[in-house]
């Protein structure tokens, strides 16, 4: 009995494991089936929804795709405050190129700020009637680049902010002569052309949603306008500004709707020739053009670019069509319904793409001859489909490699319809870096010290960008007072600005210089690089070379690293390319750098004995050499001798400065204390010795100076060496105990203030020791 009653329980837990899994199947199906249903709207239920949603409604591709732009492209806070700030904004455009993508694309802020502007102006009219070409070499991801962004709009047409409408008709029957009448006729038809009702299907019924001959026997005869007009147009052209007005709300919309060029075709355009015919068909049938309206539906259209359907992509290898499409049973079903011959169902297939997208590949073999025969279509909008003139209106887009301009460029009527956009190799060292770790891996960069990678992508990106820079050398006139960071072609303070900064280490009067008309010339020097170099391809086959050879569990991969990998193969293509004498700027601002850091790592002092020092040498300079004096801010006994001002000032001045400087220094300082220290800050506004601006520029010289030669006492210490090769281990605690204060203080900084691993913080300390770099600047 025990047995059995386990058994049930056994059985109870399977059946509601079961009926567990069958609910979530259910759940999913539901889910599933509220994404994807298109069910039609009512024209009346469609009119009051563009009533609510006129913006939402209201669209044509070039709003739908600058909708979705910015959809996945968030709009950012800039400071607009800068008087010489030039709309070049740091967007992100993860979401766009990037996320979900089985093949991300990373734009850098120069090619993404050339794309947001070309999408701006889209919506003007007078852009609308071009193609868009996508010029760049191989190996910058062009490609890549268009398969991502149609993927996006594909994407974006399933959610309600993407949503489009076109025109679905539901011709009622029982309405057009009832049912029995036209089932007759059908049957007549079918089996004169000897097909069995029971196999009855419509060529392409998959494709517009059309009904079988099932549920032709209820009611409907339904399809959509296979050129995808939008329902609006079914509005006859003379009434359509005067409806709206009644049907829209007061609001800035309908301000926008009635004066931007963007809603221009709202009342320019007009139904297709099957949906024109069919109206006409219907009205003289029925007699009132409500009743016509009732058999018009809204539906949603989504683009899908595996059928063709608001999205086509073709490659050069795709053989050219030609023939009309044509729907000869349903042409024949509808006339036989209406008893007409006026309805033509056929169609090119440019209209499967009609209020959506068309691109080209690449502009070669077979995309040349359609590029060619797009001409009348993209400067006029019409072309003919046997006896009938068809208007389209698509966004048209191409991709094309330099060496393939001469297909075009000497056709002067194609000169004025293509926009040519520039997709260069990437310029920005940061995006290159992000192309690396989606190749190999977030963690590679756990395998460098800080900025060593950063290094890696500058080399490759130096073998980009052009030696000579007009905009660049009319800005920065004496280039060589900043020997420290700057190349000899000035390629280090190109990286930076197109990645839309400014250094630091610019002096105040270059900072000046850099105003918006310079600003401007040295964005537009970019439209002129990228194009030869080490591309896209090529540097990710160098950098898993570079990796798998530097690579190690016990060691992060150092500047040497670099160098050494670059400089030993700098006679063998693509290497050649790296401008002569970069590599060296590099290392000698990367060795700059990282000595700072390690200063500032190692660098401590006591706030309270400096802050004595300085109240007892401004205390001392108002008495003579030779008298002892107890300071009134400290209660210090000063002797005030010559060494006393020589050991302060030296931090000040160098320990080689000569008895003149120093009297000069003394002096000056002497003056400030006096005339504005003493008499105004201290008496008249009652601050403290501490809280003076002679105070304080002291303070802060004197602190930045120590900093400066924090290191010194150090760099010729074999004991400071040693002792941090030996940290970390047994031996590091048998060396003096103040020693063993400042190694773990300095390494404790490095790894808080600069992102170091401890194992970096170790061998950056023992780079600076081993090269030097303290005499060195």
């Amino acid at each position: 009995m025990k047995k059995k009653e386990e058994d049930v329980n056994v059985n109870d837990d399977d059946f509601r494991g079961k009926a567990a899994r069958l609910e979530d199947l259910l759940k999913l199906s539901k889910n599933f089936q509220d994404e994807e249903r298109r069910t039609p709207i009512p024209f009346n239920d469609f009119l009051f929804l563009a009533s609510q949603q006129p913006r939402l409604v209201f669209r044509d591709i070039f709003t739908l795709f600058n909708d979705m732009v910015h959809h996945y492209v968030p709009n950012l806070e800039e400071e607009r405050n800068d008087p010489e700030f030039i709309n070049f904004i740091g967007y992100d455009s993860t979401n766009l190129f990037v996320k979900d993508c089985d093949n991300p694309f990373f734009a850098d802020r120069l090619f993404i700020n050339r794309f947001m502007n070309l999408v701006e102006g889209m919506k003007q009219v007078s852009l609308q009637n071009h193609i868009y070409l996508f010029e760049g070499p191989p190996g910058s991801g062009k490609s890549t680049f268009l398969n991502n962004l149609l993927q996006r709009l594909e994407e974006y047409t399933r959610i309600d902010d993407g949503a489009v409408y076109k025109t679905y008709w539901r011709l009622n029957l029982d309405k057009l002569g009832g049912r029995n009448n036209f089932q007759s006729r059908l049957q007549e038809q079918l089996q004169e052309n000897d097909v069995n009702e029971n196999d009855f299907s419509i060529p392409a019924m998959k494709n517009y949603n059309m009904p079988n001959y099932e549920r032709i026997n209820k009611k409907f005869i339904e399809f959509s306008c296979p050129r995808h007009d939008h329902p609006i147009l079914q509005i006859p052209k003379s009434f359509r500004a005067n409806f709206l007005k009644e049907l829209l709300p007061d609001s800035e919309f309908k301000e926008q709707l009635f004066e931007n060029t963007e809603y221009k075709w709202i009342f320019k355009d007009i139904p297709c020739n099957i949906c024109k015919s069919l109206f006409s068909t219907l009205l003289d049938i029925l007699g009132d053009p409500l009743l016509c309206y009732d058999m018009i539906s809204a539906r949603r259209a989504r683009f899908n670019r595996q059928f063709g359907e608001g999205l086509s992509i073709f490659n050069p290898g795709d053989p050219v069509y030609r023939k009309p499409i044509q729907n000869v049973q349903l042409e024949n079903m509808l006339n036989n319904l209406l008893k007409t011959d006026n309805i033509d169902f056929v169609y090119s297939y440019l209209a499967k793409t009609n209020n959506g997208v068309l691109a080209l590949m690449d502009i070669k073999e077979a995309n040349v001859e359609r590029l060619k025969s797009l001409h009348g279509i993209i400067s006029d909008g019409v072309q003919k489909v046997e006896l009938i003139e068809e208007q389209i209106k698509t966004l048209f887009i191409g991709l094309v490699n330099p060496e393939d301009r001469h297909h075009f460029e000497n056709v002067k009527s194609f000169q004025d319809r293509i926009i040519t956009v520039n997709i260069p190799y990437v310029l920005d060292y940061q995006t290159e870096v992000q192309i690396y770790k989606n190749k190999f891996g977030d963690d590679i960069s756990e395998a460098f010290l800080p900025r060593v990678l950063d290094n890696f992508a500058k080399i490759i990106i130096s073998s980009r960008m052009e030696s000579d820079s007009p905009a660049f050398r009319k800005w920065i006139a004496q280039p060589q007072k900043y020997s420290k960071y700057l190349d000899k072609n000035m390629l280090l303070l190109k990286m930076q600005v197109y990645s839309g900064r400014i250094p630091t280490w610019l002096s105040e009067e270059d900072e000046k210089r850099f105003d918006k008309a310079t600003r401007k010339a040295c964005i537009a020097t970019a439209e002129l690089e990228g194009k030869k170099g080490i591309s896209g391809r090529m540097s990710l086959s160098v950098f898993n070379s570079f990796f798998t050879k530097y690579a190690s569990n016990d060691k992060m991969i150092t500047m040497e690293c670099v160098k050494d990998f670059f400089m030993k193969k700098i006679v063998a293509p693509p290497f050649n390319e790296i401008p002569d004498g970069f590599i060296g700027s590099l290392e000698d601002m990367y060795d700059f750098d990282v000595l700072q850091e390690v200063k500032e790592a190692i660098y401590y002092y006591n706030e309270l004995q400096i802050s004595k020092d300085i109240q007892n040498y401004l205390f001392a300079l108002n008495y003579d050499i030779g008298e002892t004096k107890r300071c009134e801010f400290t209660g210090d006994n000063i002797e005030i001798t010559e060494d006393f001002f020589k050991n302060f000032e030296a931090m000040f001045l160098g320990t080689t400065s000569t008895t003149t400087s120093r009297k000069l220094f003394r002096k000056d300082v002497h003056n400030e204390y006096i005339s504005k220290g003493l008499s105004y800050e201290i008496r008249l506004e009652g601050k403290s010795i501490t809280e003076t601006s002679i105070f304080k520029s002291l303070f802060d010289r004197y602190t930045r100076n120590l900093k400066e030669n924090a290191l010194a006492p150090y760099s010729e210490n074999e004991n400071f060496r040693r002792a941090i090769i030996a940290f970390g281990t047994d031996e590091f605690n048998t060396y003096d105990s103040r020693l063993q204060r400042d190694i773990e203080r300095m390494l404790d900084n490095l790894v808080k203030k600069f992102k170091y691993s401890t194992e970096g913080a170790r061998q950056v300390s023992l780079y600076v020791l081993d090269k030097k770099l303290v005499k060195k600047y």
